[in-house]
């Protein structure tokens, strides 16, 4: 779906958008040979389990019941918690110079994450640009993920806003799928130098 007119509000996805994020980061320095990190994560440690937090299952109980499934990896599994801020690696200087230089010309913007609301703050404190969100939603808090329909429903109700008058950059191609489906004008955030200018394009900077 094309929006009939241009956007005039930025709707931010964060993780790998705004703050680099990747379990292999951390786990990279727990398994020494590739093969057994591969494994981890493809196995045990998988996008699928931890998607439970972002649907507001807490740390705690997700990893409980995963390490009754995989005792021996107990260890491993705690430390995706323990160790959480090993998973990033520093915001994208590129999107934070394109925030700031929206927040410039007081252009709205918000964020829509899949994230655990334990996390959330944290995550916050990662980079001074979050301070431009008018709103942020976050899909523990609501118990609902991206790329289900609601929670760019609750956006819209959030922001008081039509799918049209926001451009949504997220990095996966699922979600923006979803959103273009509905309406909004996006951006596949894939290539951080591409950035500024699909934002110039769209009329906003």
């Amino acid at each position: 779906m094309t929006p009939a007119r241009p956007p005039r509000a930025l709707l931010w996805d964060v993780g790998n958008v705004i703050v680099r994020w990747d379990p292999r980061t951390l786990y990279a320095k727990i398994f020494k040979e590739p093969v057994h990190l591969d494994r981890f994560l493809s196995h045990v440690g998988t996008m699928d389990w931890h998607a439970a937090t972002d649907r507001g299952v807490t740390f705690a109980d997700n990893i409980a019941a995963l390490s009754a499934e995989h005792p021996h990896h107990a260890e491993h599994i705690a430390a995706w918690w323990a160790r959480w801020p090993e998973m990033f690696s520093g915001p994208l200087a590129e999107t934070e110079s394109v925030i700031e230089a929206l927040a410039a010309r007081d252009v709205p913007q918000f964020a829509l994450t899949n994230m655990s609301s334990e996390s959330w703050p944290g995550v916050q404190a990662m980079s001074p640009v979050f301070r431009h969100f008018r709103d942020a939603v976050v899909s523990a808090e609501e118990r609902v993920i991206k790329p289900e329909p609601r929670i760019y429903e609750i956006v819209l109700e959030r922001t008081g806003l039509e799918a049209a008058d926001l451009l949504f950059v997220d990095d996966s191609a699922a979600n923006i799928a979803a959103a273009s489906a509905m309406g909004f004008h996006t951006h596949h955030f894939t290539d951080p130098a591409a950035l500024r200018p699909a934002i110039e394009k769209h009329g906003l900077l």
